[in-house]
């Protein structure tokens, strides 16, 4: 396995922090615990939505998404469900 070059990179904010560099393609569970942030889980299949994240405003079930490239940094905040 290679290791990422810096293009490979996108800067991620989670809940309004300073911007960290993640590997595009990393599970998205996977950069939440590199950036000591906990997501909750519930199937780890993406059908009960326990796992929601919002990335740039859009809603992401995190267990079965990866970071994705960007052209600026991704915002990541925890999803409000009013049902939850």
């Amino acid at each position: 396995m290679s290791t990422p070059s810096p293009s490979d990179q996108v800067p991620v904010c989670w809940d309004g922090g300073d911007p960290v560099s993640i590997a595009v393609g990393t599970p998205w569970l996977t950069a939440a615990q590199m950036l000591g942030h906990t997501i909750p889980t519930g199937c780890l299949y993406g059908s009960c939505g326990a796992c929601e994240i919002e990335v740039n405003g859009h809603v992401v079930r995190a267990c079965v998404s990866s970071v994705c490239g960007s052209q600026g940094a991704l915002k990541v905040e925890a999803a409000t469900d009013p049902y939850w």
